[in-house]
């Protein structure tokens, strides 16, 4: 009963988002275009703010592992946030409920809202920009290209990018006052 319940609510947004997540997604029939956002989705997964957490102690041996350790915590609340959300809310992905809308890529679980992909991005973006501000044009251009990459590849509707990033902000921002 309470899936059918949030599945409703989903149904009018779905309806209202279609049209742009079609525009989008067929973004991805122009040559190049799909596997470049394969790619960065790819990297979106975990693997670019991995090396980052990585490469900052490294780099900067002072405030290095303190913000890659900040980076890190502000993951793991991420983690739980997007999960519990996903798994109470169960959004369908786009490309499972419109036949004229492509999966570019495989999904990483079962439901779309909200896009954890986008959260982290966000709340990473924020926390290594509070430590290291000079990051930005690669951090905002890489946050910016991910979220595109969920809705190109079928796989979010564009207000599960939209909350993932109020949401990642959100976890970011109160991590600091800790």
């Amino acid at each position: 009963m309470a899936i059918e319940k949030y599945n409703a609510r989903f149904e009018r947004l779905d309806e209202l988002e279609q049209t742009l997540c079609c525009f989008f997604n067929h973004m991805g029939d122009r040559p190049y275009v799909e596997p470049f956002f394969a790619i960065i989705s790819r990297l979106g997964n975990g693997v670019f703010w991995y090396v980052l957490m990585t490469i900052i102690p490294i780099a900067d041996s002072v405030n290095g592992p303190i913000a890659s350790l900040h980076m890190a915590a502000v993951g793991l609340v991420c983690v739980v946030f997007y999960k519990v959300l996903k798994n109470k809310l169960v959004r369908q992905r786009p490309y499972l409920k419109w036949n004229n809308i492509r999966r570019g890529t495989a999904p990483l679980d079962l439901y779309s809202f909200p896009s954890g992909h986008t959260l982290h991005a966000v709340a990473f973006t924020m926390v290594a920009l509070a430590y290291y501000p000079l990051l930005a044009p690669l951090l905002v251009s890489m946050t910016l290209l991910i979220a595109l990459s969920r809705v190109v590849l079928g796989l979010h509707y564009p207000s599960d990018v939209l909350v993932g990033a109020i949401i990642g902000a959100a976890v970011a921002l109160l991590s600091f006052c800790f």
